[in-house]
């Protein structure tokens, strides 16, 4: 009886011990299913609010992208040149129809009248209150052409050139009028980072005025040659290349950071690519704006030498010493001296066949172009050439000039 009782008390605590377990993993799997709940709405909710954060970046950068052109915009111009041109008569009008393939225009012999006629365009924007705008220097090449001026709301104005730069692919123009035109901020190019947004804003195909375009930089201090359609060459140092669209008619126009400050002058692009344009860093221009301003004239420092640059090919086959600097020669003409008379370097003694090899320290070599190093100081600086001059190198002091 004794076992009895005994095998009884262990059966009850055997059945306690298993519906106490069953009554633990009920909990823990009630607990589990609540924090699952818990940690999936937390998580959706999580997702919801950063779909909603991106929303926001996205329209933020948007709405920040608005203002800068509703702001900017008005001080960005159309510019528009124009020449007076013979007159021409229609081949169609010859009954010889075959003359059209060769020559689509005849010549009015008899009567030699001009018409003006749009010949280009380009992009300026205002950098002064009373009417001074920045533009790119072959905009405005052609010193025998018209240029006129067309603001947003369609006024045009007619301008002038004051200033074409020597070397830097930049000119300025003059509107004389009493009104108060809007200018643009020019912000600092040196702090760019590749990556970072900008806005162009130009004369798209000389056609499509005030025409926007988004993009980032590409890269910086890049080196090109650019030409023009009309065989001109030029070599742009230390620019900005950008894939915000830039077209033809761009040219002049400004690259402008998110906040709206110009960061760059939109110079070139690169045909037959797709997004990859061009802009001189507004640094280079600054000074530039400045004189005129102070001035109302470009004083541009010079040297008054003809020259090539060495490199390794040419010092080869002329067995020179040096295969970087500048080689002072005469030009083809009999008057192309290589050294100009009465000039900083005639006054420094600088002859025909000396090399310029450093200024101030730097080296000139096909990437660092004497006529970009002069331009880096002002009138009447006084700077140490370092030549090879009559087989020997020597430092020579020269006092910068006006470029007249």
């Amino acid at each position: 009886m004794k076992i009895e009782n005994k095998i009884i008390r262990e059966e009850i605590k055997i059945k306690k011990r298993s519906n106490l377990i069953w009554k633990v993993v009920i909990i823990a799997m009630l607990v589990s299913s609540l924090f699952g709940a818990i940690f999936g709405f937390l998580a959706g909710k999580l997702s919801d609010s950063l779909i909603i954060k991106n929303n926001e970046v996205i329209l933020e950068k948007e709405s920040a992208v608005v203002d800068v052109v509703d702001k900017n915009s008005p001080a960005v111009v159309s510019i528009v040149v124009s020449k007076d041109v013979p007159k021409f008569r229609n081949s169609f009008n010859n009954p010889n129809r075959f003359d059209f393939f060769f020559s689509p225009f005849n010549y009015d012999q008899e009567n030699m009248e001009t018409e003006k006629q749009k010949i280009g365009g380009g992009t300026g924007f205002f950098v002064t209150a009373d009417g001074l705008i920045v533009t790119n220097k072959h905009v405005v090449v052609d010193e025998d052409a018209k240029y006129t001026v067309i603001t947003k709301d369609e006024k045009e104005y007619e301008t002038t050139v004051l200033a074409r730069h020597p070397t830097l692919d930049i000119a300025v123009l003059d509107i004389e009028s009493e009104e108060n035109f809007p200018v643009l901020a020019l912000g600092d190019s040196d702090n760019l980072k590749v990556g970072q947004s900008v806005i162009a804003i130009g004369n798209s195909l000389g056609e499509f005025s005030n025409s926007v375009s988004l993009g980032i930089i590409s890269g910086l201090q890049r080196n090109i040659v650019a030409s023009s359609d009309f065989g001109q060459t030029e070599k742009l140092n230390d620019i900005i290349q950008t894939d915000a669209a830039i077209n033809p008619g761009n040219s002049g126009g400004p690259l402008l950071d998110i906040s709206g400050e110009v960061i760059g002058v939109n110079v070139a692009v690169v045909s037959g690519a797709q997004s990859v344009g061009f802009a001189l860093p507004i640094n280079q221009v600054k000074k530039i704006i400045e004189q005129i301003k102070e001035n109302g004239e470009l004083s541009t420092p010079f040297l008054g030498v003809r020259y090539i640059l060495l490199n390794e090919e040419i010092s080869k086959d002329n067995n020179l010493s040096y295969d970087y600097g500048a080689l002072v020669i005469r030009g083809e003409k009999i008057t192309d001296f290589a050294v100009i008379p009465s000039s900083p370097a005639d006054k420094a003694g600088i002859i025909e066949n000396d090399v310029i090899l450093e200024i101030e320290g730097e080296k000139i070599t096909e990437d660092n172009l004497l006529a970009d190093v002069i331009s880096r100081f002002e009138v009447r600086d006084e700077i140490i050439l370092k030549l090879w001059h009559k087989g020997k190198e020597k430092n020579t002091k020269v006092i910068l000039e006006k470029m007249k």
